[in-house]
């Protein structure tokens, strides 16, 4: 690519006139080295000879500008050409995809749409649009749209003729597995005329997805049964399926048995070994691959320095750190990260620091293991002064690095610092976090305010296992010993453990908080108890009659199981007591 630039520039000199094609060779350079000036200035030369507006030069441009990131470049591109075809919208729509513009890809084709320029490219490019949106960070809603979307465009290309198209339904293929839709994956696999190697591919890693290993090691003999060879990504991806559902064992023979070891495989398998705790085995792993002679790249290298600071590996780590010495990944801000998180975890703060310092431009991620480092070492008020130049230099805090300050709160038992820090939360929209609201609760509760800590734990819509024990722990140091029973029913009621629910509710020596028995008439309801539902149920008439909740909450499960006659009773009741929802109003 470079000797393409040093043609054109040669060109130049010699005063012969570039014609299309050269621009395009040029700028596609320019593109793979991303280097934008040089293609700014290709394009102003097109622009003189009166190029800009030939079709192929344009696409060249929208190439060399997307692979620049230079977004708004290509956007004005796209404006100024005179006419556009399926390359020029494709380009475009993957250009938005890889900024995550994902909206205005989607918008693209829609325009692509209404001129109808349509083809199979164009088509798994939006499917692939659809497939990242689940892949990236997106809310509920958001993904939800994005499926819907998905099978739209299903619809879309079967009308316009292009379901027999194998590039399409790979993509589409692709596109519901990654939503989690296996049975319409299936469905459409079953059907497809055609299929290959990426077809099985892509179903062996649905199977993956959804730990189901013995799924898609059928699915990988089927593959051979019929004649299609597997390739890396087939091991690659079955590697991923035993990692995933725990079969460490099993993984390790699929590599063993692989006809071939590049390093991709070698990645897939030390990264499973670290997401399984197995991180002694990977440590020796990285040693074997250094005696077969497979060179590590930044990946390699991240996961690595991670298996050494889960157990604290301090030798290994420096081991690592040698060899990174003589190479190109010494500064890359991945490696730093895991560099930093060993030092660390090691009690080697300063080491980490050093490591730190020498990063020629850190990003928010290489910082967080820096401020993880301090905290992990006692350094709390070192923390908050490191995060305040995270905030000064324009980095935009995750939610690793509230809940890593949060610790630094809990540690210094500091509830001014620790309701500074939960303002930051809200107002950068990490509230809805579940990691962020446990470390809140836990901050919370070490600072003694344990009713702010069930104030905000009432406001979080999601919780998890950890989320409850905070809670519930959080009462006990308090000497509220007594609260911490509405937090084990609701967990168990949620799993559906009501024998238990009931032992610890005839144990209890209070029964007349309404609280507890809404709570289990919630979980009845969400699993059809309708025994235990009555009980809660009436204790809760007994407490407060005129209360409309526990009505409505029996009423909704009767109605659910279909039972009527029920429904019917429990209105009854509502009309005798008199009971009647209050009407809801705005605050607005």
């Amino acid at each position: 690519m470079t000797r393409a630039v040093r043609i054109r520039c040669l060109m130049r000199s010699s005063g012969v006139v570039p014609n299309q094609f050269t621009f395009g060779s040029v700028l596609s350079a320019c593109g793979g080295l991303g280097n934008v000036e040089c293609g700014r200035e290709c394009h102003g030369v097109a622009i003189k000879l009166g190029l800009s507006g030939n079709l192929y030069v344009g696409n060249a441009l929208l190439g060399m500008y997307m692979k620049c990131e230079s977004i708004n470049d290509a956007v004005v591109v796209f404006k100024d050409m005179p006419e556009h075809n399926e390359v020029s919208f494709t380009a475009m729509m993957e250009g938005l995809v890889e900024a995550d513009h994902i909206d205005e890809a989607f918008n693209m084709f829609r325009l692509m749409h209404r001129e109808r320029i349509i083809d199979c490219v164009s088509l798994s490019s939006v499917l692939g649009v659809c497939s990242k949106s689940v892949v990236e960070d997106f809310d509920g809603n958001e993904e939800k749209r994005h499926n819907t979307h998905g099978r739209q465009i299903h619809g879309l290309l079967v009308k316009i003729g292009f379901e027999s198209d194998l590039r399409v339904n790979n993509s589409l293929l692709d596109m519901y597995v990654k939503h989690g839709h296996m049975e319409r994956a299936e469905m459409l696999f079953k059907n497809m005329i055609e299929h290959s190697v990426v077809s099985w591919n892509v179903m062996i890693a649905g199977y993956g997805k959804q730990y189901d290993v013995e799924r898609a090691m059928e699915c990988m003999k089927r593959m051979q049964a019929y004649g299609f060879e597997p390739d890396e990504v087939t091991y690659v991806n079955m590697l991923a399926a035993c990692f995933k559902s725990g079969d460490v064992e099993t993984g390790r023979q699929i590599f063993n048995s692989m006809p071939f070891s590049s390093l991709t495989p070698w990645n897939a398998i030390l990264s499973g070994y670290s997401q399984n705790e197995y991180h002694r085995e990977a440590v020796m792993l990285f040693r074997e691959m250094q005696f077969r002679n497979v060179k590590p790249d930044r990946i390699t290298f991240a996961v690595i320095l991670s298996s050494c600071a889960g157990v604290g590996l301090l030798e290994g780590g420096k081991q690592i750190h040698a060899a990174l010495l003589k190479t190109e990944f010494f500064t890359d801000l991945y490696v730093a990260s895991g560099l930093i998180s060993v030092y660390s975890k090691c009690g080697k703060i300063e080491v980490a620091k050093l490591v730190f310092n020498k990063v020629p431009q850190y990003n928010v991620f290489c910082s967080n293991s820096m401020l993880e480092g301090l905290s992990l070492n006692s350094l709390d008020i070192e923390a908050f002064t490191f995060f305040q130049q995270m905030l000064c230099e324009g980095m935009s805090p995750t939610g690793f690095s509230y809940t890593t300050l949060l610790n630094c709160c809990s540690s210094l038992s500091s509830l001014s610092q620790g309701r500074q820090v939960h303002g930051l939360i809200a107002k950068n929209g990490h509230a809805n976090d579940v990691s962020v609201g446990t470390a809140l609760i836990d901050m919370y509760c070490k600072c003694g305010n344990v009713d702010g800590a069930r104030q905000f734990f009432d406001l979080m819509p999601c919780k998890n296992t950890v989320t409850w024990n905070e809670m519930i722990h959080g009462y006990t140091q308090n000497g509220r010993g007594q609260d911490a029973p509405f937090c084990i029913v609701y967990s168990l009621g949620r799993a559906g453990r009501f024998n238990e629910v009931e032992e610890i509710i005839e144990k209890m020596p209070y029964r007349d908080d309404s609280i507890i028995w809404e709570v289990l008439l919630s979980s009845c309801r969400v699993h059809g108890n309708v025994d235990l539902a009555r009980r809660a149920a009436s204790e809760l008439f007994r407490l407060d009659p005129s209360n409309y909740a526990p009505y409505a909450l029996l009423a909704n499960m009767y109605s659910s199981l279909d039972r009527w006659d029920d429904v019917k009773d429990v209105r009854g009741v509502m009309e005798e007591w008199q009971v009647s929802k209050e009407p809801g109003y705005s605050w607005v």
